[in-house]
């Protein structure tokens, strides 16, 4: 399936820790989410490769999206996350990791969701799977 790259009045200020780690979010409609990040030095972990917390964050990350989406960007969906796994299969052969998350379910104040990271070849790095809540914005 295609989607549509994120159209640019939904696009939020990058938070904290998205500024830092440097991905993006470039896909956002119902059900669906897609981040990308460059891979660089800092993420890395001894053996050279991105540490895990980054796979978790951005797998975590990519379903909270997917789940939150509301089209207006003067209305936010914001959620916690209450489970994550994280599957690891394999290491980046490129220099781009791209999440992708689409919702499996839920009902009025949860959701389930799946993600998958791959990098730019193709190659499939990590799944992970959660079940968040959703929560009220914080002023």
């Amino acid at each position: 399936m295609t989607y549509a790259p994120l159209d640019p009045l939904l696009e939020e200020d990058p938070y904290a820790l998205q500024k830092h780690l440097g991905f993006s979010l470039t896909h956002w409609e119902t059900g669906y989410a897609r981040l990308r990040l460059p891979i660089e030095h800092f993420l890395m972990n001894r053996a050279g490769i991105p540490h895990g917390g980054i796979y978790a964050t951005l797998l975590d990350t990519v379903m909270g999206y997917a789940g939150c989406f509301t089209g207006d960007p003067n209305s936010k969906n914001l959620a916690l996350t209450l489970s994550l796994t994280v599957n690891f299969l394999s290491r980046p052969r490129g220099h781009i990791l791209i999440a992708e998350g689409k919702t499996t379910g839920g009902g009025k104040s949860t959701f389930f969701a799946e993600a998958t990271i791959l990098d730019e070849t193709g190659e499939i790095i990590a799944r992970g799977s959660g079940a968040f809540k959703y929560r009220k914005p914080t002023t």
